[in-house]
C-alpha cells in the first residue's frame, strides 16, 4: 500500500485537491484517535460528532492527507469532496487494491435470518474446500485462526476494505457477509463489489432511521441494485440474485435486480424448494429439490424459519457451481451462536436463549417452540434503548399471543430507562389476557423465569442471543444470558428459591 494524494484522488468525481499532491499516503482512518504516521484522515460528519472538528488532532498525531468535506485551516493536503463518507470506500479500496475482486463476495441483507445464513454459506464454502471469510453481528473472521469480535452487524467501509484484504493476505477465496440496511444507506459498502445479493425477509424494524417500511425495504433493494455484470472481469461476472420467493416483497427484489435470480422457498415454482418439512427439537429434516437433483436433509438448527435459511444457502452453493452433496454436508453440520441455542444443566424443562429481537423473529421462535414444548412456554423479553420504539408494544403483543406467561425486563436499555422501555412493551402484553411480570433487572428476570418453570416447561430467553453484554447510560458491561441462565440453573439444583 501507499499512493501520492493524486492518485487516491483519481477515482472521486468532482474531488478537488489542496496542497502538495504528490504526498504519499499510506493507510486511512475515520477516528483521530487511530491516526498513524502517514495516514489519509477521512473527516466525516456523524450523528454525534463532525470529524472536521478533530483533524488538528489527527495532524499531530501524523496524517499525512484529510479528506474533507470542505477545505480547513490546516496546513496538509486535502482532498476535498462533496460526502466524505460515500467516498472512503472508494479511496479505502484503492489503498487497499480493491480487494473485493479477488474474492468471491456473497451479501445478506434482510430483517431476520442473515446471521444464520452467512453462517450456513460459510460452512458449504468450507465444505467445498474453499477458505472463507465472515463478517457479520458475531463475529469477523478473515480466516482460520483469524476471528474477533464484531462491534456492529456490518462495519464502515474503509474496515471492510481492511477486512477483506486480512481475507486475500490468508488466503481466502471468498467472503459473506451481512449487509445491513444502514450499512447500504450510509454508504459502508461503497469499493466492495458483490457477487451474489441474498434477500432473506422483510418484517418491521429500526423504523426510528428509516421513514416507513418501503424505505427500509429500498434500503435493502440497494445491494441488488449494485449487482452488475461486466465482461471481461475474469469470472466476476458471474453474478446473481437469491431471493426468498415466499416472502410478500420478493416481487420488488425481482424488480429491482438486473443479474440472474435463483428463487428459494417452500412454494411450488421455487428454483431451491422444500417440503416434506418435520421439526424437531434436534433438528428440521425435509426433502430438498433442486436445479440440480434431490436430497434429504437434516439440519442441526431447528425451527421452520431456519429452513428458508438453509434453502438460501443452498441455492449460494448452486450458483456457486458446488455439488448437491457438498453442499448438503456443509449445511447439516452448522450451528450458530446464540440461534435457538438450548442450555442444559439436567433439568426437567427446556431453556432456549435466542437473538429473536423483532415482532417477526419473535414470532417464529415462539412458534417453533410451541411445536416443541408439551408443557407452558415462559417467555423473557424486553427492548433495546434508543431504537425503533414502535415495535416495542408488537414484541409484547406476540409475547403475550404465543406464550403462557411472559417477564419483561431489560435488554440494551442505553441511554433511556429501563422502566420506560419495559413500560412500552407491557402495553403489548396488556393486549391479552396472558399473565404477565416486569423485573427490571435482567438477572433476576432469568432467575425469575427458570424458578416458575415446572417439568415439561419452556423457558424462552429473546432478546440477546450471542450477546455477551448490557449496554447502560453509555456503559458495556458484561452480561451473558447464556452465562447467568446456567447460574440460574445451578443454584435452582441446589434448592435456590426464586
Amino acid at each position: 500500500m501507499g499512493l501520492s494524494v493524486s492518485e487516491v484522488a483519481v477515482d472521486l468525481p468532482g474531488a478537488r485537491l489542496v496542497g502538495g499532491t504528490a504526498t504519499r499516503i499510506n493507510g486511512l482512518t475515520y477516528d483521530s484517535r487511530k491516526v498513524r504516521q502517514g495516514d489519509l484522515f477521512v473527516c466525516i460528519k456523524g450523528f454525534v460528532y463532525d470529524g472536521h472538528s478533530f483533524a488538528d488532532q489527527a495532524k499531530e498525531k501524523g496524517a499525512a492527507a484529510l479528506l474533507v468535506e470542505r477545505e480547513l485551516p490546516v496546513t496538509l493536503p486535502q482532498i476535498v469532496v462533496d460526502d466524505a463518507r460515500r467516498n472512503m470506500g472508494v479511496v479505502a479500496a484503492r489503498l487497499y487494491g480493491h480487494p473485493s475482486r479477488q474474492l468471491r463476495v456473497i451479501g445478506v441483507t434482510g430483517t431476520n435470518g442473515k446471521t444464520t445464513t452467512t453462517y450456513l454459506i460459510r460452512s458449504i464454502m468450507q465444505e467445498a474446500g474453499r477458505k472463507c471469510g465472515l463478517l457479520g453481528t458475531i463475529e469477523q473472521t478473515v480466516g482460520a485462526d483469524h476471528a474477533a469480535e464484531a462491534p456492529r452487524t456490518t462495519p464502515e467501509s474503509a474496515d471492510i476494505q481492511r477486512l477483506l484484504r486480512e481475507m486475500v493476505t490468508n488466503g481466502c477465496t471468498t467472503a459473506t457477509m451481512e449487509v445491513s440496511s444502514h450499512s447500504l444507506v450510509l454508504h459502508r459498502t461503497v469499493g466492495t463489489e458483490f457477487d451474489v445479493a441474498v434477500y432473506t425477509n422483510l418484517t418491521q424494524d429500526h423504523l426510528d432511521f428509516h421513514r416507513s417500511l418501503e424505505d427500509y425495504r429500498a434500503a435493502k433493494g440497494l445491494l441488488f441494485r449494485s449487482l452488475v455484470s461486466t465482461n471481461g472481469d475474469g469470472g466476476k461476472a458471474r453474478k446473481c440474485s437469491v431471493i426468498n420467493g415466499d416472502d410478500s416483497n420478493a416481487h420488488y427484489f425481482m424488480q429491482v435486480t438486473t443479474v440472474a435470480k435463483l428463487v428459494y422457498g417452500l412454494s411450488e415454482g421455487c428454483d431451491v424448494r422444500a417440503d416434506n418439512v418435520r421439526v424437531e427439537p434436534d433438528g428440521v429434516w425435509y426433502t430438498l429439490h433442486t436445479p440440480c437433483g434431490h436430497r434429504d436433509v437434516h439440519l442441526r438448527l431447528t425451527g421452520r424459519f431456519n429452513v428458508y435459511n438453509s434453502l438460501a444457502a443452498i441455492a449460494v452453493g448452486v450458483h456457486e457451481g458446488i455439488d448437491l452433496d457438498t453442499i448438503v454436508r456443509g449445511i447439516e453440520r452448522t450451528v450458530v451462536p446464540g440461534r435457538f441455542e438450548p442450555v442444559d444443566e439436567g433439568q426437567a424443562f427446556s431453556v432456549i436463549v435466542d437473538y429473536a429481537h423483532t415482532p417477526d423473529s419473535l414470532e417464529n421462535v415462539l412458534q417453533t417452540a410451541r411445536a416443541l414444548c408439551k408443557g407452558r412456554i415462559i417467555t423473557i423479553i424486553g427492548a433495546g434503548g434508543d431504537r425503533d420504539k414502535g415495535k416495542r408494544p408488537l414484541m409484547g403483543e406476540v409475547a403475550a399471543t404465543l406464550s403462557d406467561f411472559v417477564i419483561v425486563t431489560s435488554d440494551n436499555p442505553r441511554s433511556e430507562e429501563p422502566a420506560r422501555i419495559c413500560q412500552d412493551v407491557a402495553e403489548g402484553v396488556k393486549r391479552h389476557p396472558t399473565p404477565y411480570d416486569v423485573v427490571l433487572d435482567r438477572r433476576d428476570a432469568i432467575r425469575r423465569s427458570v424458578g416458575l418453570a415446572q417439568p415439561g416447561d419452556l423457558v424462552l430467553i429473546a432478546g440477546k442471543g450471542h450477546e455477551d453484554y448490557q449496554e447502560l447510560d453509555g456503559r458495556k458491561i458484561h452480561f451473558d444470558d447464556r452465562e447467568e441462565v446456567r447460574k440460574a440453573l445451578q443454584e435452582l439444583a441446589q434448592g435456590g428459591v426464586y
